[in-house]
């Protein structure tokens, strides 16, 4: 069956190219891309997206820190997956790569202290187990701060959250298709085809095939991804959008190093973990499945000069199935224990969000206002294995008594099971929001959100939460000095998190009850500067921040077996991007964040108070790009990229219970080189050019790719 979807898949692109190379059009001057590197300055450089305000507003009026990441540079980079991309944002790091299973199968990022996984697609929730192919993006946002009042609480983080938007059909036929061959056996097609199909109507599909082995002995991945998208004007005033993408995942990967939280550290160095960097403790065998879809489709109706109607009805599903483990510390200096799971669940979700956007005028004073309605719920379904141990691994001797074999797992497991179980979560919204601007230079802004929480945050909770309401504020306040290029900006942000019903009991054991928690809270002051100078030729923000959450869940000192809350994480720091077109043909994207974190309050017993929150990631990050394009003589076309990404060292395991195991820092460096003519361009590119050994995690150690050296072809039409 899965040679058939891959041979049916082929046959679709060949069919779409035969017909595209038959029909080019004349006017490619006038698709969507821009391929003159010399013609546009700032080429990575997107100024504003609706998304990021749920109104039109420009970077220089929002008080507000974001960075998006544009397809430009996105085909640049031959980015693959969304860490590729993620790479170019600022205070960003991968912490936890994607395990596939349920839940939480995505991967984790940290960003200003805290983790973070993608979870929006066109600023409406989208949930997702695996690995988010870039096929259908148009660009990647990156918002910064707890950003409740705009987007709620079941999906963002109190560092910020990350956005997908999506590619849209335009009003004449054009496209592209792409091949890339790389190292560690990676195959990759993609095509994006878009056509009208009447004088009010445009489909668009984007496409992608991707195999990719691993730098470890085993492990690999293995998606189709399709993304239609309809753009329908019904009327003059009513314009319909819908996207929809379907995902068929398969990957067999390795498991983490769990460092053991319950007992002192038993391993000291990274140096224990050095030879095998190249193991990976799997086999091919030990796969998981993540089929996905989802659906969004957006009515935009101008009801006036002055006010218009938003209405987004968006439907996703992902599912897990198959094997997951992980290796767990002994706390013997040697020796790590397997365990493992079959994993069988879905996660759907439904949201229908109602937005009214005006621009009116009251007196000197204009008032850019935002009123929205919102609707979410989710459900997790889970009929999975229990936990089995299988085999133990030694550091020492890098033995491994695990079966890795299907059948031989599968036996582990015949008995053992989890039972079947759901969960369900409903949140219901509405949310007022008010740019105004007391003069052309300085403008104010405020937002407040409510909503009301129903239901059970996870499948063990056997109490439902009826009714608990959250509210979010958020002010800004921008005054740009010189108009159009500089701005001083200042914000006050809230975030909040529901949380999960929690099984507690008095001291001795008795008394066994459920407890409701109050959500917790994350409020943040922010002052920054940002420029776009020069023509928009240089784009720079500046900022410094303050984040302090409360009431987090944490054990009663007093009683063993309760829960109180009250305990206080404090996330500070500075960050700084910049994107430029200093001189013709030379193009640059940086960041530098440098964040301090520190858990104020909790009960000593816990062994975080005064340390840094193993979340929280390296305390400094550095990313740039430098792509410059020759744009005349008889090299012109010829285009050279080089970038890095650079961390400071991180505290993997921070505990004063157990200790602190340290992940070395580590500077990693890539280049590429590409020729672009009118209708393709070639590009090598290799990641990782040094091939630098380095590390992430979350109380674990994950060893990174080596070097790869990716060939890519492009052709436009």
């Amino acid at each position: 069956m899965q040679k058939m979807t891959k041979l049916l898949f082929l046959s679709a692109l060949g069919l779409l190219a035969f017909q595209s190379l038959a029909q080019v059009p004349e006017k490619i001057q006038e698709i969507d891309q821009v391929f003159v590197r010399g013609g546009k300055t700032n080429v990575y450089f997107k100024d504003s997206n609706a998304v990021v305000a749920k109104i039109p507003l420009k970077s220089l009026e929002n008080a507000q820190v974001y960075q998006s990441i544009p397809k430009q540079l996105i085909q640049d980079q031959l980015a693959t997956e969304l860490n590729d991309v993620l790479k170019n944002a600022t205070g960003v790091i991968r912490l936890w790569e994607s395990t596939g299973r349920g839940g939480d199968g995505a991967e984790f990022y940290t960003m200003r202290g805290f983790s973070v996984q993608p979870t929006m697609i066109n600023g409406v929730p989208a949930y997702n187990s695996g690995v988010l192919d870039p096929a259908n993006t148009e660009s990647v946002e990156v918002i910064k701060g707890p950003s409740g009042a705009l987007f709620g609480s079941p999906m963002i983080s109190y560092g910020g959250l990350v956005n997908i938007t999506t590619k849209k059909p335009y009003d004449i036929k054009g496209g592209q298709f792409s091949y890339l061959m790389g190292s560690f056996g990676q195959n990759r097609i993609t095509a994006d085809y878009n056509t009208p199909i009447s004088e009010n109507a445009a489909v668009r599909l984007n496409a992608a095939f991707n195999e990719q082995g691993s730098f470890q002995d085993a492990g690999f991945r293995k998606t189709i991804f399709l993304a239609p998208s309809l753009k329908l004007k019904a009327s003059d005033k009513l314009t319909f959008w819908i996207n929809t993408e379907f995902q068929s995942a398969k990957s067999a990967n390795a498991p983490m190093l769990f460092l053991s939280r319950y007992a002192p550290l038993s391993f000291t160095s990274i140096e224990t973990f050095a030879p095998y960097y190249e193991r990976s403790f799997t086999s091919n065998e030990l796969s998981i499945e993540n089929p996905a879809y989802a659906f969004q489709t957006q009515g935009i109706y101008q009801i006036n000069k002055n006010w218009k109607s938003q209405t987004i009805v968006t439907r996703s599903s992902a599912k897990t199935k198959g094997y997951y483990h992980y290796l767990w510390d002994f706390s013997d200096g040697n020796t790590f224990g397997r365990y493992i799971s079959k994993r069988s669940g879905e996660t759907r979700m439904t949201d229908i969000q109602q937005n009214f956007i005006g621009d009116v005028q009251f007196g000197a004073m204009r008032h850019r206002i935002l009123i929205g309605l919102d609707a979410y719920e989710s459900n997790i379904l889970n009929a999975s294995t229990g936990w089995v141990a299988n085999g133990l691994v030694s550091m020492s001797t890098g033995t491994d008594s695990g079966i890795l074999t299907q059948v031989g797992v599968d036996s582990l497991l015949v008995s053992s099971s989890e039972g079947v179980s759901t969960a369900s979560n409903r949140v219901l919204s509405t949310y007022f929001g008010d740019v105004i601007n007391l003069t052309s230079q300085l403008s104010v802004s405020a937002t407040l959100r409510i909503d009301r929480f129903s239901g059970l945050t996870n499948y063990w909770s056997t109490q439902e939460v009826k009714s608990q309401f959250a509210v979010s504020p958020k002010f800004g306040l921008v005054y740009q000095p010189v108009k159009d290029k500089v701005a001083i900006f200042a914000n006050y942000m809230n975030g909040f998190l529901n949380q999960a019903p929690v099984q507690v009991a008095d001291a001795d054991g008795s008394n066994v009850r459920m407890q409701i928690l109050r959500p917790e809270q994350a409020n943040q002051t922010e002052l920054g500067l940002k420029t776009e100078l020069f023509k928009n030729r240089m784009a720079l923000s500046v900022s410094a921040y303050h984040i302090q959450v409360s009431d987090k869940v944490m054990t009663d000192p007093t009683n063993v077996n309760g829960m109180i809350q009250g305990g206080e994480v404090v996330s500070k720091g500075i960050e700084l991007s910049l994107v430029a077109n200093p001189v013709k043909g030379l193009n640059l994207i940086a960041g530098y964040s440098n964040n301090h974190a520190e858990v104020t309050k909790d009960a000593p017993e816990n062994g975080y108070l005064g340390l840094r929150p193993e979340e929280a990631g390296p305390r400094q990050l550095l990313n740039y790009w430098l792509s410059y394009s020759l744009i005349e003589g008889k090299a012109k076309g010829l285009t050279l990229g080089f970038g890095g990404n650079a961390a400071s060292e991180h505290f993997t395991l921070n505990r004063s219970n157990t200790g602190t195991f340290t992940l070395p820092s580590f500077h990693v460096l890539n280049a590429s080189v590409a020729y672009m003519a009118e209708h393709y361009t070639l590009t090598l590119r290799a990641d990782n050019l040094l091939n630098t050994r380095y590390y992430n995690g979350w109380s674990t150690i994950t060893a990174q790719q080596l070097r790869a050296i990716t060939l890519g072809l492009n052709f436009r039409f």
